[in-house]
């Protein structure tokens, strides 16, 4: 049975909540969760959510539904749901870098993350531009692909938590030659695709309207997009990103990148809120998380949705097959 570290992210958002939510459901795979067991009882008894807190022990068999097994991280100060703490920011820093020594050593099959909120983690004193960037760094690795995912929709970014005054001087060739690359990759290799099929969005209105708009497509994404061409890779673009995701538009397209945030995720939000997921390709582990964020005006009230951290688990157990297979 595969084992995923789950991180629930803020303490007052809605993390706690929907893993709380999911304790009961069915398991195909084995969870252990990173967090405070006070907070979890604290939680769960302000949701009504009969669950039982386990110490973890690997050399133990697994929990049943019902059950969370629980690696004790402290909270640096009390919770009240919907309120942040900048003192916390130090407790969902200290369940990442944790996270990451349990991933990096093994002891874990993928890692499942919960929303984070930036602005308190950076009012803390804490750098931080987002999970993904920070796994990066923590890995070692030079580079990584935020890939969102709804249904058959794949959207990558080129760029991710970036100003968006500071994205064309990111789309240089070398970037998004990586990037395509990783996305490639990872289609196949997470999603059995032998030949992935990739529409390349544009970066300016039209995709540059042969110049007229920007010169962007013309000197870096057009060139970069007709040399893998030549080596026979099923790339179209760079596409106009206003028109790329009609449904005729999507026919026969195993994934889109996007040039940045939010010319990409918008479309596949709208499409699958709720349902989408968020992963990263090119860590040296299986890493997949909810699309939404910490939700604090729902947080301890009973209404957080849980489907995106239940889609982000059957993700993370499907990968996991897929790439053992």
């Amino acid at each position: 049975m595969h084992r995923l570290l789950l991180t629930p992210g803020e303490p007052a958002g809605i993390g706690p909540d929907v893993v709380l939510t999911l304790a009961a459901a069915p398991r195909k795979s084995r969870w252990v969760v990173l967090a405070d067991p006070a907070l979890l009882r604290e939680r769960a008894e302000q949701l009504g959510c009969a669950v039982t807190l386990q110490a973890y022990d690997p050399a133990a068999a697994p929990s049943a539904p019902g059950a969370l097994e629980v690696i004790p991280v402290p909270l640096r100060s009390p919770v009240v749901p919907g309120q942040l703490c900048p003192a916390n920011a130090a407790y969902v820093m200290a369940c990442l870098e944790r996270a990451t020594d349990i991933m990096g050593d093994g002891e874990a099959d993928a890692l499942v993350t919960g929303p984070v909120h930036k602005g308190v983690i950076a009012a803390s004193g804490v750098p931080f531009s987002g999970h993904t960037e920070y796994f990066a760094e923590r890995a070692g690795v030079e580079g990584v692909l935020m890939v969102l995912v709804a249904g058959a929709l794949r959207v990558a970014l080129v760029t991710t938590h970036l100003p968006l005054r500071a994205v064309p001087d990111a789309i240089t060739a070398d970037r998004v030659r990586a990037q395509l690359e990783r996305f490639y990759l990872g289609l196949q290799r997470y999603y059995g695709i032998a030949s992935p099929r990739i529409k390349v969005l544009g970066l300016n209105p039209h995709a540059g309207e042969g110049g007229h708009l920007g010169r962007e497509e013309l000197e870096v994404l057009e060139p970069l997009c007709a040399a893998y061409r030549e080596k026979g890779w099923a790339l179209e673009g760079p596409v106009s990103a206003d028109t790329a995701f009609t449904p005729a538009a999507l026919q026969g397209v195993d994934g889109v990148l996007a040039m940045y945030h939010d010319q990409g995720l918008p479309v596949l939000k709208a499409q699958g809120f709720g349902e989408a997921i968020n992963t990263t390709f090119g860590l040296p582990y299986l890493r997949t998380s909810v699309d939404h964020g910490t939700a604090l005006p729902l947080a301890g009230t009973g209404q957080a949705d849980p489907g995106s951290l239940a889609a982000a688990i059957r993700e993370a157990e499907r990968m996991l097959a897929q790439r053992r297979s």
